[in-house]
């Protein structure tokens, strides 16, 4: 029988940071961590080279492993509690405040760099304005921006810190949360190994949130709604978006269109970063990266429409899924378009791509329609968007604007918590994007560091 003080399951930055608090305290405490993926120089992708297309691994090495989804991310660090995630559904602001300026230190202490993004409160401010007064609210927030090329060494740098003080077992997929009279008991996985644990915390990231959502069935534990964001992943000349994100960075971009009343949002912009394919499940979508002293000639973001579905449905993770699935049965995959081809109601080539200006950083992407994949009210909300922000950024609206598709963010359904991410199962926790209580790294890795500090009261 093995026997444990704390079970963290992910190790993600919320399973992670919650496995540092923990250990920070020099109790004694025995803690377990237990990840479904490999260790950070296992995880290996093979389409990395740029030789090969993506190979369907069961588990994406770049969402699932030590450090989960954010090792290789583009390691943007957002300094603002309105962003990012929920915490302030569990906490004030004040504490908020005073926990993203804590974990953050964690990050620096670890290696992340000095510069923060978002400080020059008169250019901003100014931005502010001019997206106001064309129909865009942008959201200022503070980043400090790690860099896709850095994460993994701060992330060695702390698995380091953790080594000699925790157990951490890699491979390792819970199958089954174990519970006696409404008490968290342990934990079994799928090789039939049982570990028991006084508290347990769960923290599969966003890769494992259908995971979490059976568990939570099972277990008979109240879900919240939350909805899904589907959209594309744009790329244009970094030139054009240079004049916001030399002042923001990432300029979160808000908008309520005209003709729908939906919100469609800018998300994860990457300046001189580049596309990137990944695998989840069965479905291929698109993401994008920036490194730190690596860079390329263009800028990307996601554009993407939030839905939530009303009675009867109550399953936005199949729909994003099949919309995803859409794209994949067209173009064997991702589907790349350039937006004037869009608004000309054809399919991209090859050929038309290729005279463009605008370079695609995602060589394995197949031309195509996004039109036969994104319903028309997403494809009318996408452009008028698009058509807003040219306002703001001469050039977003141009013909040779790329186009991929499709972006989607599975948001976990959330479970009903406390204040200290506890469930209603007592002395299980429940926290990071997988728990839907963040959306980021810092609030993520901040969820972590909350159910740890209430487990160290207990303890």
């Amino acid at each position: 029988m093995k026997h444990y003080d704390v079970i963290i399951v992910g190790a993600g930055p919320a399973g992670i940071f919650a496995a540092l608090e923990l250990v920070s305290a020099n109790k004694g405490i025995k803690i377990l961590l237990l990840e479904k993926g490999r260790d950070l120089e296992e995880r290996v992708c093979p389409s990395a080279s740029g030789k090969v297309s993506c190979t369907a691994c069961p588990d994406c090495g770049l969402l699932c492993g030590w450090g989960g989804a954010g090792a290789y991310s583009d390691g943007k660090l957002t300094l603002s509690k309105e962003v990012g995630g929920n915490l302030l559904r569990y906490i004030d602001e004040a504490s908020l405040e005073e926990l993203i300026t804590y974990t953050d230190g964690i990050y620096v202490r670890y290696g992340a760099p000095a510069v923060i993004f978002g400080d020059d409160m008169e250019k901003v401010s100014a931005l502010r304005r001019r997206a106001e007064e064309n129909g865009l609210t942008l959201i200022p927030s503070r980043i400090r921006h790690i860099g896709t090329d850095r994460c993994p060494g701060l992330l060695k740098n702390i698995k380091a810190e953790l080594n000699s003080k925790i157990d951490i077992a890699f491979s390792k997929n819970v199958k089954r949360i174990a519970s006696v009279n409404g008490t968290v008991d342990g934990v079994e996985t799928t090789d039939g190994e049982i570990f028991y644990g006084n508290y347990v915390i769960i923290a599969p990231g966003r890769e494992g949130a259908l995971w979490l959502e059976r568990q939570a069935r099972i277990m008979g534990l109240s879900l919240l709604k939350n909805p899904v964001d589907i959209g594309v992943r744009v790329e244009l000349p970094a030139s054009v978006l240079e004049p916001l994100t030399a002042i923001v960075y990432e300029p979160k971009l808000v908008y309520y269109s005209k003709k729908f009343h939906d919100k469609v949002r800018t998300f994860c912009v990457n300046p001189y970063g580049e596309i990137v394919k990944e695998y989840v499940k069965g479905v291929w979508t698109v993401n994008g990266h920036s490194y730190s002293d690596i860079k390329t000639a263009n800028t990307n973001f996601a554009l993407l429409v939030s839905t939530y579905f009303t009675e009867p449905f109550d399953e936005p993770h199949l729909y994003g899924r099949y919309v995803a699935r859409l794209a994949n049965l067209l173009g064997k995959g991702v589907i790349i378009q350039r937006l004037g081809d869009l608004m000309k109601g054809r399919r991209s080539t090859y050929a038309r791509i290729a005279r463009g200006p605008v370079k695609p950083t995602l060589q394995d992407a197949a031309p195509g329609d996004l039109s036969f994949v994104l319903p028309h009210r997403y494809i009318v909300n996408l452009l008028e968007m698009l058509r807003v922000m040219d306002r703001i950024a001469p050039g977003v609206y141009s013909g040779h604007t790329l186009l991929y598709g499709v972006e989607v963010k599975f948001y976990s359904r959330q479970l009903k918590l406390d204040s200290n991410l506890e469930a209603e199962i007592r002395n299980l926790f429940a926290v990071g994007d997988g728990a839907g209580v963040s959306r980021g790294l810092i609030q993520a890795s901040a969820s972590g560091i909350i159910a740890a500090r209430e487990i160290l009261r207990r303890i």
